[in-house]
């Protein structure tokens, strides 16, 4: 993509090829138009085209493009934030509704993945949630009883139980989730486009928005080659958004994340490491995250851009930082780098906006895009079948509202992520 190594690394070295796709070109109309072709747009598609509906995607790039196919491949449930917060934020009604939708997340994209076959290494032995330090435990203790009260399968595990599913000392506990798991993100995203298109969806890459023009019944949508009219829209580029409807972009802080894979690792070393190979990170303010893929590689990766001089101070840091954690990868080199943005929102919770006369949105996924992404494209997909009003969607309407001083504390999140790294590494 773009032929630049750094922008889907691994991922895109392993993934099965994207379904073919063409540019728009010509004149089309159809009933909803999709405005970007990751996991909210592709699922949205697939769940339109299944209920009969004429839809077609514009990707400005090619599916996958943006953070759906550079994350670390963690299918989480639920938020970041704290489970009893989302009431406080949201409203009892929202936030308990919310919590079901994303608890039940990582079900829903494992069931369109064994449904359409889509091959993308999916692992379902949960996730873990390890504890740094006292504080980190503490955390997680609270977060435990929280899930627990909703009858969500999450355990805390101590120090001694931890060490032996991570393979590590570093860590004074986990929590294990059972209904988490891990995929290889841009092989998952390609699926949905392929099964979009087998149940009738057209999806056409290369395709950028230049503009949308609403002529009272139908929307218009001009890229570079060609248009494509709609009744309704739905916009979903989240935190890549750029162009028409670029607000949603300015009310979301972009926090730079990379990731960076070792070669396969011998057999004696892999075992030792994660041995039921579920995904982890851990509690830190500058957070660390690993798993493994099908070949053995470990995908190790925290916040930080790998540009300037981003790319030796994390690079040099995650050869540190592994071998601390495992002495046995001591020497070991990175045989991928690449690294993108996380959209966060101010209040670290996703948004459903409407942009303008039937132009719908949902962003702001706040690092945890793939089973929102899927469930919340399914939600628009709903919607616009009728299936439900807006009144049963997780989240309220609310408008767009720019995120203050967003270019500072971009700036700071990446410096920030390089000087920590530039110090050392601490678990």
């Amino acid at each position: 993509m773009r032929d630049d190594p750094r922008s889907h690394g691994l991922w895109e070295a392993s993934a099965p090829p994207a379904p073919a796709t063409t540019a728009l070109a010509g004149e089309l109309a159809v009933d909803v138009a999709v405005v970007g072709g990751g996991f909210t747009g592709c699922s949205a598609a697939l769940h339109l085209a299944e209920g009969g509906v004429d839809v077609a995607v514009l990707e400005a790039e090619e599916i996958g493009f943006g953070g759906s196919g550079r994350n670390v491949g963690l299918v989480n449930a639920g938020m970041w934030v704290m489970p009893d917060d989302l009431p406080g934020a949201l409203g009892d009604v929202h936030g308990e509704r919310l919590l079901r939708l994303l608890g039940e997340g990582p079900r829903a994209v494992f069931d369109l993945i064994e449904r359409h076959g889509i091959a993308c290494e999916a692992e379902r032995q949960g996730t873990l949630h390890c504890a740094v330090g006292a504080k980190g435990l503490a955390e997680l203790k609270e977060r435990e009883r929280q899930w627990r009260v909703r009858g969500a399968p999450v355990r805390l595990l101590d120090a001694a139980e931890t060490a032996a599913k991570v393979g590590t000392t570093a860590y004074a506990g986990a929590l294990l989730d059972e209904r988490a798991g891990t995929i290889q993100p841009l092989a998952y995203v390609r699926g949905l486009a392929r099964a979009a298109i087998g149940a009738g969806a057209r999806l056409f890459t290369i395709s950028p928005v230049v503009s949308a023009t609403d002529e009272g019944n139908a929307w218009v949508l001009r890229t570079p080659n060609g248009s494509l009219r709609a009744r309704r829209v739905i916009v979903a580029t989240d935190a890549y958004a750029s162009g028409v409807w670029p607000e949603i972009r300015r009310e979301q802080v972009h926090l730079p994340y990379f990731n960076m894979a070792t070669p396969p690792l011998s057999d004696n070393v892999s075992r030792s490491i994660l041995p039921e190979r579920q995904g982890v990170w851990d509690t830190k303010d500058i957070l660390s995250s690993f798993r493994f893929d099908r070949a053995g590689r470990l995908v190790f990766g925290s916040v930080g851009a790998l540009r300037r001089g981003g790319q030796a101070v994390h690079r040099d840091w995650g050869r540190r930082a592994l071998a601390k954690l495992f002495p046995q990868l001591e020497g070991i080199p990175f045989e991928y780098q690449w690294y993108g943005q996380i959209g966060m929102t101010e209040n670290s919770l996703p948004r459903f906006h409407r942009l303008g006369r039937d132009v719908i949105a949902f962003c702001g996924y706040n690092g945890r895009g793939i089973a929102p992404g899927t469930v919340f494209g399914r939600c628009l997909a709903d919607l616009l079948l009728g299936r439900i009003g807006e009144d049963a969607l997780p989240l309220p309407v609310t408008p767009v509202e720019a995120a203050p001083r967003r270019v500072l504390r971009e700036a700071c999140y990446e410096a920030g992520a390089q000087a920590a790294h530039l110090a050392g590494a601490r678990f």
